[in-house]
């Protein structure tokens, strides 16, 4: 049992919902992103994805896309950000996420990637370019190493996709509320109560919502209808406001301190 499932398992017992928070690993620096994931562990935050900046998104949406390539133009890579969670598994057993595409991965070597993970502390991999159809031997071999490989399930996924991610998933499954890429929406889907439901009676697995929560109200409206919510483009954005600012962090922590419900 890694840290995600023995984290899922504490918020079960406290009947709270998980609060997962992404940030672009690098943005505005390597030092910066360490620093906030501290803080945001401080606000509540039961669960950090890292973000590994690419070049050619498919599932960002512009402020996510701006954030990958600032932290491009700084030099961030796979390695620099293994090496950061390496150093803050020295001050925090928070369970950390990567989401990453899949070309940083393969041009890594997926085993390599997958032992230098594990080695450096996180828990759990993202990769929204990688339908397990793709994936089975990476899958079986993080899985026989402790690293959890989670799974997007879509509105649009039939039963019967639902039924195969889930046998396959660790960690929690990742529910994208809507079609489309990352980024603030004034309202949630109207489909979405109907769709958890629908996954919920298909696996016993945590099923979080990503995508679209722009702001606490929506994130509370989510609370006993799945078990975390997962909040990205609207702390990015924060971050981006406030570069430059000597007390950047703060105020990131401020904001996402709010969507703690």
């Amino acid at each position: 049992m890694n840290r995600i499932d023995k984290k899922f398992r504490q918020l079960k017992k406290e009947k709270k919902q998980a609060f997962i928070a992404f940030i672009t690993a690098g943005y505005p620096d390597l030092s910066t992103t360490a620093k906030l994931v501290l803080e945001l562990e401080r606000k509540g935050v039961d669960i950090i994805e890292l973000g590994v900046p690419f070049s050619d998104p498919m599932a960002d949406g512009p402020v996510i896309q701006a954030s990958s390539e600032y932290s491009l133009k700084k030099g961030t890579n796979l390695v620099k950000i293994l090496d950061l969670v390496k150093g803050l598994r020295k001050k925090t057993a928070l369970p950390v996420c990567l989401m990453t595409y899949y070309n940083p991965i393969f041009c890594f070597g997926d085993l390599r990637f997958v032992d230098k993970a594990v080695a450096s502390g996180v828990d759990g991999v993202i990769i929204p370019d990688l339908p397990p159809e793709e994936a089975q031997e990476f899958i079986r071999y993080a899985n026989s190493k402790g690293l959890a490989d989670i799974c997007f399930i879509a509105p649009t996924s039939s039963n019967s996709r639902i039924k195969i991610i889930s046998r396959v998933d660790r960690g929690f499954i990742y529910y994208v509320s809507l079609t489309g890429v990352t980024g603030g929406r004034r309202t949630l889907a109207g489909d979405l109560r109907k769709n958890l439901a629908r996954i919920k009676k298909a696996t016993a697995k945590p099923v979080c919502v990503g995508f679209g929560i722009s702001n606490p109200a929506q994130a509370r409206s989510l609370r006993g209808i799945c078990d975390g919510v997962i909040i990205g483009s609207a702390i990015v954005k924060k971050i981006g406001e406030n570069i430059g600012r000597r007390d950047l962090v703060q105020r990131v922590g401020k904001f996402a301190g709010k969507f703690n419900v």
